[in-house]
């Protein structure tokens, strides 16, 4: 991408955060790109302009949607996220304004990301989960040999709601299906789009968002969803991983190192990630695991967690985020048998549930996230529980005594513990905790 181009689109996306409070963009037509159009970081440059207009685009003209536009939830004043502290931010400034005009209006807050929609429909109110952690609703039909309980009616029934962090969009170039080490199962066994990795591609995943969260009532062009595709994609954030997307892009080898000048403490902390963490967040989007490791995980970060004991002690879910644990009954095998979980993760999508918990099922499993651009997007896991780098790390530390306590005398050591399968020492020390904490600073 020439630094023309580059000025171009960053120079929009600067001038998207006063679209945003002024009036919406008129209709773009959606037209295919010439193929001598000139690329902007691989994709032609009129698309990503179309894409950045339509990702901040709340008239979504002709789409009959409910007057959010991407950027209303992937903040661009936020890299590309939201996190709780601008919802709360955003939600008292629209009370002051509600002051002077009752009608004003922020699409951030849409009666489909409240508390309580499944009560209240268009007329719930209650914005808890959005304001105090940053999460939005996630719906979700379960799968045949599933149901949860549903306190307000004290009955089984095969509708729930999850809540989760809004991610950046960042780096997305690198990130999704990389063709390696697959999953057991499906949706996208090489890796998707979203927490858990349901959707291929960023086509899908632009459709899946303005159907749940914008409530469009029309189809969708696939020329919105592909010039909206083409803006992420040239979206990083830095120059250093940008550099790298373009060399995974021209087949250049070996691939350039994305990270800035490090001083002693994160060039430890460097040594410390290629040993600890790489293993799972390796490959040029830290988002691929090798063979050996499985690919999605649980991490206990979602809750409740595993109660302390001497070996170890999981920093407990806080209480605004205890209340969105739901308990689900499960049948397989011929067994049925209760969970409990604020998130099952990709078990929502297969219902594949082992009566007894094991790494190999789908119970609380994500999709592996890339980590390029941490220092900018607390606070961190799919529930924003952690929120700093140092909360993260302290969490790792005690999944590495975790999985310890865990693993029976005299059985090999798994590659995620160990290098040699003898010697438990992959994991981070509390000593460590500092440098790891600066290069991630630095990431």
């Amino acid at each position: 991408m020439k630094p023309r181009a580059y000025l171009l689109v960053f120079s929009l996306v600067l001038l998207s955060t006063l679209v945003l409070r002024a009036s919406p963009p008129a209709p773009i037509p959606a037209k295919p790109s010439p193929p001598h159009a000139s690329l902007c970081g691989g994709e032609p440059c009129d698309a990503v302009a179309r894409g950045l207009l339509r990702f901040v685009d709340r008239r979504l003209h002709g789409l009959d949607g409910n007057g959010r536009s991407c950027a209303d939830c992937h903040m661009p004043t936020d890299d590309f996220q939201l996190s709780p502290a601008n919802a709360e931010a955003r939600f008292q400034l629209l009370q002051l304004r509600r002051r002077w005009d009752p009608n004003a209006d922020d699409p951030l807050f849409r009666a489909v990301d409240a508390d309580d929609f499944r009560i209240h429909g268009e007329s719930a109110h209650d914005f808890s989960n959005l304001r105090k952690n940053g999460l939005i609703r996630i719906p979700f039909q379960l799968p045949p040999n599933m149901q949860v309980f549903d306190p307000a009616t004290a009955t089984w029934v095969n509708e729930t709601d999850v809540w989760r962090m809004v991610p950046t969009v960042n780096n997305v170039a690198l990130t999704g299906n990389d063709g390696q080490n697959p999953w057991f199962r499906d949706p996208n066994p090489t890796g998707g789009y979203q927490l858990d990795g349901r959707f291929a591609n960023l086509q899908e995943q632009a459709h899946g968002a303005f159907v749940t969260h914008a409530q469009t009532l029309n189809p969708i062009p696939d020329g919105i969803l592909d010039d909206l595709a083409s803006f992420q994609r040239v979206l990083f954030s830095s120059n250093g991983v940008r550099a790298l997307s373009d060399a995974v892009r021209a087949g250049t080898a070996p691939l350039p190192d994305p990270d800035p000048p490090l001083d002693a403490l994160e060039t430890q902390g460097k040594e410390v990630f290629s040993r600890a963490c790489s293993v799972c967040h390796g490959g040029s989007g830290q988002s691929t695991s090798p063979a050996g490791i499985v690919r999605m995980h649980d991490i206990f970060s979602g809750c409740p967690r595993p109660p302390a004991n001497p070996a170890f002690a999981f920093a407990p879910c806080s209480p605004d985020l205890m209340k969105n644990v739901r308990r689900y009954r499960i049948t397989s095998g011929g067994v049925t048998f209760e969970r409990v979980s604020s998130d099952p993760g990709r078990a929502l999508l297969t219902g594949y549930v082992d009566p007894v918990p094991n790494p190999f099922d789908d119970w609380n499993k994500m999709d592996m996230p890339g980590l390029h651009g941490i220092s900018r997007t607390a606070p961190y896991f799919q529930n924003n529980s952690a929120p700093t780098l140092e909360a993260v790390v302290d969490h790792y530390i005690e999944l590495f005594r975790f999985i310890k306590t865990t693993i029976p005398p005299g059985v090999p050591l798994p590659l995620i513990v160990s290098t040699d399968g003898l010697h438990f020492d992959r994991q981070p020390l509390p000593g460590e905790r500092a440098a790891l904490v600066a290069y991630l600073k630095k990431l």
